[in-house]
């Protein structure tokens, strides 16, 4: 059975138009929703209240996770301590300097992790609050860099954990003098860990900027790209800055840092082309 020309072309007519529909539907149907936003503002004193309600979810989860993972903290310290005592002489531990040190150290290391466990429930928490306020264009955007910055804090910690402490105590080790026995203050310890968690984990959220400054037009992929040079000299200050003194811990945060910008870079363009393509379809 042939196909005639006229046949063809209205059957691609019409997938034309359909296509258009539908285009058009669903800008339709956002900017409905984005005037139902602007229509049910409401007063400030009733986001105060319901401010107030999310910050004390927030704080409860945190209570009801830092129970638990307090009657396992010295268990948790011990797993935190496990790079170092892993280098540390025959017969050497670790000290507790000042007389109540081995119970805040394990308390503070519980309320961390508490925080860090319940990071998920608290920013949920900030979406539910944030998001009635958003079109739906942000609501899109914005959800999936909330997932992501949680993902990459978490990797974070888990690179600084698990690549970079083994190394960086090793090389401590290594280079003590003779006669000199490496005994570390766990309230030290504990803060030096803390501070590199943090260090690591928030030098991973690299991508999630580059991809924000792209979404708000602050900066464009080609620009971000174009001062790399830069970025690659403020990656080996911030290895400097916020790491130990030894040059395996301060390249270990600067290469991963400056990956990750590249990787964010990439991400950007592909935010900036489905921006040109709604714009294009908004247009036409």
């Amino acid at each position: 059975m042939s196909t005639t020309p006229d046949s063809k072309e209205s059957s691609n007519n019409s997938s034309g138009e359909g296509s258009e529909t539908k285009a058009s539907n669903q800008l339709g149907s956002d900017s409905q929703h984005d005037a139902q936003i602007d229509a049910n503002e409401q007063p400030f004193l009733e986001h105060l209240l319901e401010l107030r309600q999310r910050i004390l979810h927030a704080l409860l989860a945190v209570l009801v996770l830092f129970f638990p993972i307090y009657y396992f903290a010295n268990d948790l310290y011990s797993f935190v301590a496990e790079p170092l005592m892993r280098h540390l002489p025959a017969g050497a531990t670790m000290i507790a300097i000042d007389v109540a040190s081995g119970f805040f150290t394990p308390l503070k290391l519980a309320l961390f992790l508490a925080v860090i466990l319940g990071m998920p429930f608290i920013l949920h928490q900030a979406w539910s609050f944030i998001a009635p306020g958003l079109y739906l264009k942000e609501k899109r955007l914005a959800l999936p860099l909330l997932v992501s910055s949680i993902g990459l804090f978490y990797l974070g910690m888990a690179f600084a954990y698990y690549a970079v402490f083994p190394l960086a105590f090793g090389f401590f080790a290594s280079v003590a003098p003779d006669g000199v026995t490496m005994m570390t203050d766990i309230r030290l310890y504990l803060n030096f860990v803390l501070k590199m968690f943090f260090a690591f984990g928030f030098a991973f959220e690299i991508p999630v900027a580059t991809v924000l400054l792209a979404m708000t037009g602050f900066a464009s992929a080609d620009g971000m790209a174009a001062k790399r040079p830069y970025v690659i000299v403020g990656c080996t200050v911030a290895g400097m800055l916020l790491t130990p003194p030894d040059v395996i811990s301060q390249l270990m945060l600067a290469i991963p840092t400056w990956l990750l910008f590249e990787v964010g870079v990439v991400f950007a363009r592909v935010v900036e082309k489905r921006r040109e393509a709604q714009e294009l379809k908004e247009d036409g």
